[in-house]
């Protein structure tokens, strides 16, 4: 896209920018951003905000920063400053030369405090955290001046000075806004701009002792990288006013703020405080645990860039919060993998097969088909010999109705290999079945028998003494419940953590993955999608379950 044209895509963002290409406004410039705070890792709800953003940019031939707005030493680190960058890096997004930081504005920051002082709308003030929350009001009620409101200007820039200084403790002052602290908006009851915090900052050091707020840094450091659009979600829109209060008391450039809904997930929290805890607290084994929405998690999980920005396509941009069910998140995931992911026989609950009229020793290789979906991943060869690995769930001795799975009498096709029935079964001491004596029929290698006869299941296997032995994590939803705080009174969200969330089993694969390499991606026929994990080594491979091969997503929505 070029300036002045509009795109394909509709929603209530992109009409406001047609609309400001029509009028002229910001000269037909689009310039977007994603402003992360670098207190934890990212999570799927900024994936859409970064596609969001870029999405646009790249629309409307603008252009599109990342910028982290770095005013919390306190909470913030380098660890998650370089996580970030990858993983907007791994969404697809190029912020080209445009990598910021609110830490490079400090000094112009600082220097737009002091003329909001010697404008006499700015004063040092000397409550602690706990009264300026008591002199804040209530939502009915307004609040009250602070005794130091009215201190003279110069007392106020001296004050201020020795604060940047280090002349003064943690929380023993402020520097405030001077607005007004009976507005309905609680946002503009004279907000706190600047604190003390003698705190080490990761790009900084030890250079500043104060630190500005969020709120006063991050509309001038959009309006300082000249920003159009500033993107936000809907708990900014109480602040848009005292953002556009800031920038019209220093008379600078105003960018456009516009709020859209943020993402919200049945089973999942996204929380950044609730995140932490589960990490902190070792319910999970770390921010790339699968079972987390963060990007490491879900790229560790086998989930890619495509199938994200398919999810947020699908969903939309709202004004409204609402919750979206996981099942669209999964079909996404299921979708895409569905056309990438290398097919291959895995055996994750073994039972053994021996077929007792095959030749001891002889070893067949058949043909098998990568990826139906995609003929140029061509063919591979797998080993066919007499003693198989199946799952034991494709047993039954004695079978329940409509089950066409192997029992005692009962023929099965083997996938890419033949005929087989079963004709005796070999129990343990506690009668525990341990073993299937079959036959197989030499004719029918392909899976088609010459005589036409019919058989009405098909099931996978894997060669006993060419299996590789392997570690499957299967992971199931981190929550019980769609609604994780929905709990008794007293409860806590960490009451409907679900206990099977991970269950690690140890199967058979076929050798064609052997040496295969972090984040490689395959379905198991018949049983899921899996991503070779982190932790695989060249002895001993590791699968994570990406997702099911059952689409509850189709099922809602009356496809199946």
């Amino acid at each position: 896209m070029t300036n002045g044209e509009t795109t394909s895509r509709t929603d209530f963002i992109r009409e406001i920018i047609d609309e400001d290409i029509r009028t002229g406004r910001f000269g037909g410039r689009v310039h977007t951003r994603f402003p992360p705070e670098p207190n934890g890792y990212l999570h799927i709800g900024h994936a859409k905000s970064v596609m969001l953003n870029y999405g646009i940019a790249k629309d409307y031939g603008g252009k599109f920063n990342l910028r982290f707005d770095d005013t919390n030493p306190t909470k913030e680190e380098q660890e998650y400053i370089d996580a970030i960058i990858e993983d907007v890096r791994w969404l697809g997004a190029d912020w080209e030369d445009r990598l910021f930081y609110a830490s490079d504005y400090f000094e112009q920051l600082y220097q737009w405090a002091e003329d909001l002082i010697r404008k006499g709308l700015a004063y040092v003030c000397d409550l602690s955290a706990d009264e300026v929350r008591e002199y804040r009001g209530t939502l009915t009620e307004p609040g009250r001046n602070s005794p130091y409101r009215d201190r003279s200007v110069e007392e106020n820039l001296d004050l201020f000075r020795r604060m940047r200084a280090g002349e003064f403790p943690d929380g023993s002052r402020t520097l405030r806004a001077k607005i007004d602290m009976a507005s309905p908006n609680l946002n503009l009851r004279d907000p706190v701009m600047y604190r003390i915090l003698h705190a080490e900052h990761p790009r900084t050091g030890n250079a500043w002792c104060i630190y500005p707020t969020y709120d006063w840094a991050h509309g001038q450091s959009d309006s300082i990288e000249g920003i159009t659009h500033s993107i936000c979600t809907l708990e900014f829109e109480d602040h848009r006013p005292l953002y556009e209060w800031f920038l019209q008391a220093l008379g600078i450039y105003a960018p456009r703020q516009i709020e859209f809904a943020r993402l919200n997930l049945t089973y999942t929290v996204m929380s950044k405080r609730r995140l932490l805890r589960l990490v902190n607290e070792g319910h999970v084994r770390g921010w790339d645990d699968p079972r987390l929405p963060t990007l490491r998690g879900l790229r560790r999980r086998g989930v890619t860039p495509e199938a994200l920005k398919d999810f947020t396509e699908r969903i939309g941009v709202a004004k409204n919060n609402s919750t979206v069910d996981i099942a669209l998140l999964e079909y996404c995931i299921r979708q895409d993998l569905n056309r990438r992911a290398l097919r291959v026989m895995g055996v994750l609950d073994p039972l053994k097969v021996t077929l007792v009229n095959y030749p001891e020793g002889q070893v067949e290789w058949l043909e098998a088909i990568n990826n139906p979906e995609d003929p140029s991943a061509g063919t591979r060869l797998v080993p066919f010999t007499r003693e198989l690995w199946i799952e034991r769930e494709d047993f039954r001795e004695v079978p329940p109705p409509k089950y066409y799975r192997l029992s005692p009498g009962r023929e099965v096709r083997l996938r890419y290999g033949y005929f087989i029935k079963c004709v005796d079964v070999v129990k343990d001491a506690d009668g525990n079945v341990v073993e299937l004596l079959c036959t197989y029929d030499p004719e029918t290698r392909g899976g088609s028998a010459p005589d036409g006869r019919k058989v009405k299941s098909t099931i996978h296997w894997v060669s006993v003494p060419h299996a590789l032995t392997a570690e499957a994590r299967l992971y199931d939803r981190l929550f019980l419940k769609e609604d994780p705080d929905d709990v008794p009174e007293g409860g806590s969200w960490l009451d409907n953590l679900n206990p099977n969330s991970l269950e690690v089993r140890t199967c058979y694969v076929e050798p064609s993955v052997a040496g295969a390499a972090p984040g490689s991606l395959y379905q198991f026929e018949r049983l899921a999608y899996f991503c070779v994990d982190p932790d695989s080594t060249p002895e001993r491979l590791v699968f994570n379950r990406t997702v099911a091969l059952k689409d509850e997503w189709a099922k809602i929505q009356g496809k199946t």
